[in-house]
């Protein structure tokens, strides 16, 4: 059987045209998204985070369908695309009737409009120009714009508000297509990795995505870090003192904290991370030499410290969390819970080496550590992002707009009714809340009927269409 190539296109126009595929495609583009959210990420969380949330077959299961990275993965922005052409295709097919009709509304009014409509009234008139003219005066200080209308010897008004609400559901479309844009753009050409510092490393790689390292053109200096805890010991804020250098140069320095980024060149390095690399950085003791005569002394790991007996003494070894074992020191983690230190004491003039562990939490000697620290930034680059919030602002308005501008319209013309008496036929129509037009039309009729200083309608009345309205006159001398 042949197939019709040309047909295919077509075909698949129609497919993404139809509003049912648009809404099953975005409500598929959520549940990724949302995945995406609930799902650890990759490069962003730590890989033995990831190893003690997951068993090693989930994740490589997650992994083999790029749930790990949803929002960079092949299947999520195929899903953008499709999503983004069905708003097109969407647009396309329904603009021209959409714009014909805000181009050119039906202002005129005939005999089937008028039997059609269910918001309308007849008030009795002795004299039409004198009625549209009171009628005109009315919607005037109601603030509703008037246009006559004439064709031939007959002549009605015309009065609408909020025309352009009719097109807020494009604004609407071209909101999400640069939401969605934005989006793809982020997972063609963007990306994000992990950045660890020390106090005055500098570095211009990141670890991205699938254990792969990324060179940034230009290198970022830690010049300090730390963390601010609460009463209770619990971490209030980390923070990071970074610069970046580039050329040999700094050329921008702050003082980042979460939430509050370090941006250069459309990169942003967040405050993601803050603990201790398990080194130390110096040690400090009292020494107290057989003179009697104690000397305070800051030791640096594997740097021998001279000291004024004649000998020397070096931080051989430092073990943040220590245990015993068959009379030897045994490092149990990298966490500073229970330190060890282990000095060297030589002397200078027979060469004789003297080793001496401390032990910080049984000994009492005057001694204290400064431990090492590290930094965790989170970098990223999402070009997209400006095209992401150019569509939140423009999808913002368009639902203002949407739900809360109503596009109302009202015809007044004199005709004569069935009974062959001359009325003033006023009727309306709105494209939603319907009750809130209402309010506003019984507003409008009352405006009218006092400018026409003759009749008084009942509101009860007033969107009765298959009711006569009651009436009062008021017989004039």
């Amino acid at each position: 059987m042949a197939v019709d190539i040309v047909s295919i296109p077509r075909r698949f126009y129609k497919t993404l045209s139809n509003l049912r595929t648009g809404i099953l495609l975005l409500i598929l583009v959520v549940i990724a998204a949302a995945l995406g959210t609930f799902i650890l990420q990759r490069p962003i969380t730590d890989p033995q985070q990831l190893q003690a949330a997951y068993s090693p077959d989930t994740l490589k299961l997650l992994d083999r369908f790029g749930l790990t990275d949803v929002f960079h993965s092949w299947w999520f922005l195929t899903l953008l695309t499709l999503v983004s052409l069905s708003i097109v295709f969407v647009s396309i097919d329904r603009f021209p009737n959409s714009w014909r009709f805000y181009a050119r509304p039906y202002r005129r009014t005939d005999s089937h409009f008028r039997k059609a409509n269910q918001t309308k009234i007849e008030i009795p008139i002795r004299n039409a120009q004198d009625s549209l003219n009171a009628a005109e005066r009315a919607l005037k200080k109601l603030g509703w714009p008037v246009e006559r209308v004439t064709e031939g010897t007959e002549t009605s008004l015309y009065s609408e508000r909020h025309r352009f609400s009719v097109m807020a559901v494009y604004v609407i479309h071209a909101s999400l297509l640069l939401i969605f844009l934005g989006g793809i753009a982020d997972g063609i050409f963007g990306y994000s990795g992990f950045m660890m510092l020390q106090k005055g490393q500098t570095s211009n790689t990141i670890e991205a995505r699938g254990g792969k390292t990324k060179t940034l053109p230009f290198g970022v200096k830690c010049f300090a870090a730390g963390q601010e805890n609460y009463a209770d010991g619990s971490p209030k804020k980390w923070w990071s003192k970074l610069a970046v250098v580039q050329d040999g140069k700094e050329v921008r320095s702050k003082e980042i904290v979460v939430n509050d980024p370090l941006v250069y060149h459309g990169l942003r390095f967040y405050q993601a991370s803050f603990g201790g690399t398990g080194n130390v950085e110096a040690l400090k003791v009292t020494a107290i030499p057989s003179n009697g005569t104690s000397q305070d002394i800051a030791l640096k790991l594997n740097q021998p410290y001279q000291l004024d007996a004649g000998a020397t003494v070096t931080l051989a070894e430092f073990i943040p969390d220590f245990f015993i074992r068959d009379n030897q020191v045994f490092k149990k983690s990298d966490d500073l819970v229970n330190p060890a230190f282990r000095l060297v004491v030589k002397n200078s003039a027979t060469g004789e080496e003297a080793v001496q562990w401390l032990f910080p939490a049984y000994d009492h000697a005057s001694q204290g550590q400064k431990m090492g620290y590290f930094t965790g930034l989170q970098v990223s680059y999402e070009p997209g992002q400006w095209l992401v919030w150019a569509g939140c602002i423009l999808m913002g308005a368009g639902l203002f707009v949407a739900f809360y501008m109503v596009h109302m319209r009202l015809w007044i013309t004199a005709i004569r009714d069935d009974h062959g008496q001359l009325v003033l036929w006023i009727g309306g129509q709105a494209n939603k809340n319907k009750d809130r037009f209402e309010q506003k039309f019984d507003e409008v009729v009352e405006g009218i009927r006092a400018e026409l200083g003759r009749a008084t309608i009942t509101p009860r009345s007033a969107h009765k269409s298959d009711e006569k309205p009651e009436l009062t006159l008021v017989a004039t001398k």
